[in-house]
């Protein structure tokens, strides 16, 4: 380990630490954006093509896999 160096071993713990870090951070606000764009769409007065066929599809899931009466 000596060998390696000690400026190695923290420039790798940083460099991993940081590198997660800011991965998780970017994917979090893509996240959030496509749930704010959701939110919005939802709330629309006019709603999209693209809302309403994701709407038709939740519909017709719940259709199939409800229990019959």
């Amino acid at each position: 380990m000596t060998s390696f160096g000690p400026a190695a071993l923290f420039g790798l713990c940083f460099g991993f630490v940081f590198g997660i870090g800011c991965s998780l951070a970017v994917m979090y606000s893509i996240y959030l954006g496509g749930y704010r764009k959701g939110i919005e769409d939802s709330l629309a007065p006019k709603k999209s093509q693209r809302f309403n066929a994701a709407l038709e599809k939740i519909h017709a899931r719940r259709a199939k896999s409800a229990p019959l009466k």
